[in-house]
């Protein structure tokens, strides 16, 4: 179990060590190039989603939340605690799923688990997601939230200074993955992009 945000108790289960020193037998190579668990690792970009939502927990609070691609399942755990009324953990990944019910646990917060953003049935008030857009098949997501929700929060690394309306870039911070994996300093620069509802645009949230 780690503290992934400074100042936050906000914790997780994770890998311990993602050093380039570390060993792993064959086997266990190839099990990891073949299936990517992207959720043993805690991200730059959901570290600083997670910590924006936090400090403004009025993007999220009484509303229904969907975390999209949602790994370890730390941003739909920050929206639970800042007080959505449903936060649900998107991700098509079934053992992310279950990472991110242990992680919640941990956290006495309690998350909806959806292996498919098309089967989530009724209204969704805002979208999360960290880390999407390193694939640029993932870029016409994009509208597909703006389609779906009325407000979008995105958070990326990969691809810095997109230009895709009605997204507009709201702030840039610095953060690591944890457990730091010694990536490029570039990646560990982090934007927060937002379409924002009339009613937080009104509110001065954007």
């Amino acid at each position: 179990m780690q503290s992934v945000l400074p100042g936050r108790d906000l914790f997780l289960a994770l890998i311990r060590d993602m050093s380039p020193q570390r060993h792993l037998d064959a086997s266990t190579a190839r099990l990891v190039m073949n299936n990517p668990l992207y959720w043993i690792l805690c991200w730059a970009s959901g570290r600083v989603l997670a910590a924006y939502i936090l400090e403004h927990p009025e993007l999220v609070r009484d509303r229904r939340v969907l975390d999209f691609g949602s790994g370890s399942g730390v941003v739909a755990i920050a929206a639970a605690i800042a007080g959505a009324t449903e936060a649900i953990a998107c991700d098509i990944d079934p053992l992310a799923l279950a990472a991110t019910t242990h992680n919640a646990q941990m956290n006495k917060v309690s998350v909806t688990l959806s292996e498919d953003f098309e089967s989530v049935d009724g209204n969704v008030d805002v979208i999360l997601a960290a880390d999407v857009l390193y694939d640029k098949d993932n870029l016409p997501w994009l509208q597909r939230f703006v389609d779906r929700a009325g407000s979008v929060l995105i958070a990326d690394s990969r691809v810095r200074d997109f230009s895709v309306p009605p997204y507009e870039k709201i702030c840039e911070e610095k953060s690591c993955t944890i457990p730091d994996m010694d990536e490029s300093g570039e990646f560990n620069v982090v934007s927060v992009y937002s379409v924002m509802s009339k009613s937080d645009a009104a509110r001065g949230t954007g």
